[in-house]
This record gives structure tokens, C-alpha cells and sequence, in this order.
């Protein structure tokens, strides 16, 4: 007779990963092989033996303890005279029925990862300010998805399908993996309020992925060297510097990063921006809903330095945005901004986004504003709903004041006033 092994010597096992087939007693196996380690119960019905799975070992949710717990419930089974594996196949069956008779067995069917994908891209689009993003959800579930899920029903898609796409992109492609993974998790949350799957989404990061790889931010902060983590926004004291070497940046990228320090703006509001939207005479800037994250208007008040930009830019227009490709006319891609700061030498150290901080944390340490006001020229959601309201009146006047105050301390480096370009 087979000693039962206690936890302890079951966990050296593991640890050793050795292929093999392990009796741990009482009729319970341990299989490993190819990485993994599955429990299995060796059982005889008839004079035939038999097997069946139960499931991988998992320190917390499928153990020693757990399995041996099944092994004498099956052993109970067998006793009565009952096969488990039938037993479990008769359930199956009757599930399927059921199915069968609610008319939804072909649609489960039916309703495979690739086509749920594309339903959910569609759904979304709406939601989208940048035309570009369904493109990247279709071309990343293209690369790394589809060929592990697309064909199959989302119904049957387990974490071990989500981690065999994200583990060997995981650490050499982290931001990327840390797309894929979302987007995963928002396609199969569909098919669960559709319907078409039930239970927990094996793509959710809290209670799942999370206890099998780690963060996103940790993994690529650690690639980073000490000294360069946690440095995406520039400290608003080296603004004005930073300012005078950008001055002498050539190229539209450069010019569109300026107009968005000055005005603390996202990415794609100031690589969409179209001529119409200006109103240089008046220092006004209408950017529409639908360019908008919140997809609420908003009016932006220009300093005199960022009208200085953009009538600079004006003597050079080519096409309706201001910003445009020179080659195409088209409007300048997210590249363009940051290849300015990778010109400059600060790759890795700031990032585009990092100035809405900059100016956020200039306001709020250097001046006597109300945050409100600030909040408001970030585009963010005033909580103070009569704040919000005064978005064309004395709001505004106030608004364009700090702009203005913004703008003066970023052009200069102690008393010295940078010179303002007035070309591209």
C-alpha cells in the first residue's frame, strides 16, 4: 500500500517539476507534464479501470487537501455502483439538453471570440475620440488573440486561454500584453451581460490574473533603471527651461507640443484640431463634443503665447488642421509629439500626457487659484455643477487670466523673457 504524502512533500514535487506520474495514495495521482501538475483518481468499475480528472493543483483553490476531500466523496460513488466520468458525462448531457430546448446551443456555438470581438469593436467605436483605436483593438486581438480564441465559443474560454496569449509577451511587451488583457476582458464582459457565458471573466485583473502574474506598472517599472522611474510628468520648476530648448525644436511636432503645454491639453485634442475651431481675433478655442473624451464641448482661452503659435503656424496651413503631416496633409500622428522629447533627450524621463500634471501642480503650488477653475481647463467633470455652469462667462475671464499667468511663467528663465517663435 502507498504512503499518503503530507502537503509539505507534494509542494517539493512541485517545486522539482520532474515529469512524471506521482502516487500520492488512497488512488490519487499527481500527473506533471509539460509545466503543468493535474491531480487525477484511479478508480475500477467493472474490473475496467478508469480515470478522472480533478483539475490542476493550486495552492489555494485546488489542493491536497481539497482533492482528497473528492477522492472520498468518488470513492463513495464508486461504491454504490456509480461511474463517476458517466456521471459526469449524464450531467453534460442534461445540461445540453436543456440548452437545447431554450434554443441556444448553436448560437453558444456560434458566438466565437473573433465574432464577439468585432461586435464589441463596432459597439464602442461610438465612444472613441481617436478614429485610430479601433484599428489597434483589431490589429493586437489579430496578433495575440485570435490564434489562441478566436475560434473558439466564448463560453469555453478559461484563464488557461488568457495566459497562455499573455505570458510570453508579458515582460518583454508589457504595455502591449496590458492592452491585449483589457480588451480580452472587455469583449468577454459583453458575452456575459449578453448571456453567452456565465461565471467570473478569466481576462479580470482583481481576483484572477492578478494572483498569477504581476502588474503591469511594476513590471515595466522594474525594467526601468532607479534613477529614471517615476519621472513621467516634468516638475513644473524646470518648465521655463525646458520651454527655451523647445523653442529651438524645428518640425510641426514641435509646435504642436507647445500649443499643448500651454493649454494642458490631451494628445489627440491638439493632433485633431482643424483651423475652424480658432477664433484668433477673440483668443477662443471651440473644441466639439465629439473630439472630446467626455464629449462635452470645451473652450479653451489662449494666452497671447499660444495665439503667437498658431499664428506662426497659420503662414505655413497646407490642409484643414493645423497640425498637419507635411508629406500627406493629413493630421500629425501620436508620434509626432514624442518624437520632439526623444530629440530633446528626455525619452523615458516625460511623457506627453505628464504636462497636464505639470501645469496641474503649477497651479495648485504657485498660485491662490481655486482648483475648480484648473480642473475645468483640464476638461475634467466639476463636481460643483454652478462652477461648470460659468463655463462662458466669469469662468471663462478667470480661466483666461491663469492661461495667461501660466503662459508668462513658462516663457522665461528667472527675468529673462523667451523670445517667441513665429515660425514653424
Amino acid at each position: 500500500m502507498v504512503k499518503s504524502i503530507t502537503a509539505k512533500e507534494l509542494e517539493k514535487i512541485i517545486r522539482d517539476n520532474i515529469p512524471k506520474r506521482y502516487s500520492l495514495g488512497n488512488s490519487l495521482y499527481l500527473d506533471i507534464s509539460g509545466g503543468s501538475a493535474v491531480f487525477t483518481f484511479r478508480y475500477k468499475v467493472k474490473g475496467i479501470q478508469k480515470k478522472k480528472s480533478l483539475k490542476p493543483y493550486h495552492r489555494t483553490h485546488n489542493n491536497l487537501g481539497h482533492v482528497r476531500t473528492k477522492v472520498l466523496e468518488l470513492k463513495a460513488k464508486v461504491k454504490q455502483g456509480i461511474d463517476p466520468r458517466e456521471e459526469d458525462e449524464l450531467e453534460r448531457l442534461q445540461k445540453e439538453a436543456r440548452l437545447k430546448e431554450l434554443g441556444q446551443v448553436e448560437e453558444l456555438r456560434q458566438s466565437t471570440f473573433e465574432k464577439l470581438a468585432y461586435e464589441t469593436i463596432q459597439y464602442l467605436e461610438h465612444e472613441w475620440t481617436n478614429h485610430k483605436t479601433a484599428k489597434q483593438w483589431e490589429s493586437s486581438l489579430k496578433a495575440y488573440a485570435f490564434p489562441v480564441i478566436g475560434h473558439l465559443p466564448v463560453s469555453e474560454i478559461e484563464r488557461k486561454h488568457v495566459l497562455k496569449i499573455l505570458e510570453p509577451i508579458w515582460f518583454d511587451k508589457t504595455e502591449t500584453a496590458d492592452r491585449v488583457r483589457r480588451r480580452i476582458e472587455a469583449v468577454l464582459r459583453r458575452a456575459i451581460s449578453d448571456g453567452l457565458r456565465a461565471g467570473d471573466n478569466p481576462a479580470a485583473w482583481r481576483g484572477s490574473l492578478e494572483h498569477r502574474l504581476p502588474s503591469a506598472e511594476k513590471t515595466k517599472n522594474k525594467r526601468k533603471p532607479e534613477e529614471e522611474r517615476h519621472h513621467e510628468a516634468l516638475p513644473y520648476a524646470e518648465l521655463p527651461v525646458f520651454m527655451v530648448d523647445l523653442a529651438t525644436m524645428d518640425g510641426m511636432g514641435a509646435r504642436a507640443l507647445e500649443l499643448l503645454i500651454l493649454n494642458a491639453n490631451r494628445s489627440d485634442e491638439v493632433l485633431g484640431a482643424t483651423w475652424d475651431e480658432f477664433d484668433l481675433d477673440t483668443g477662443i478655442w471651440e473644441i466639439p463634443a465629439k473630439r472630446m473624451k467626455g464629449k462635452v464641448r470645451h473652450t479653451i482661452p489662449l494666452s497671447e503665447q499660444s495665439i503667437g503659435v498658431l499664428r506662426g503656424v497659420k503662414l505655413q496651413q497646407i490642409s484643414e488642421y493645423v497640425f498637419p503631416n507635411t508629406s500627406n496633409g493629413k493630421s500629425l500622428s501620436q508620434a509626432g509629439m514624442s518624437s520632439v522629447i526623444k530629440r530633446m533627450g528626455r525619452e523615458g524621463q516625460i511623457t506627453v500626457h505628464g504636462f497636464r500634471s505639470t501645469f496641474r501642480d503649477y497651479i495648485a503650488e504657485k498660485t491662490e487659484l481655486d482648483g475648480s477653475i484648473a480642473e475645468q481647463a483640464l476638461a475634467h467633470k466639476l463636481k460643483d455643477k454652478s462652477a461648470a455652469a460659468y463655463q462662458r462667462g466669469a469662468m471663462l475671464d478667470k480661466r483666461r487670466l491663469m492661461m495667461q499667468r501660466y503662459a508668462n511663467y513658462a516663457y522665461q528663465t528667472g527675468e529673462k523673457v523667451v523670445k517667441l517663435r513665429t515660425s514653424v
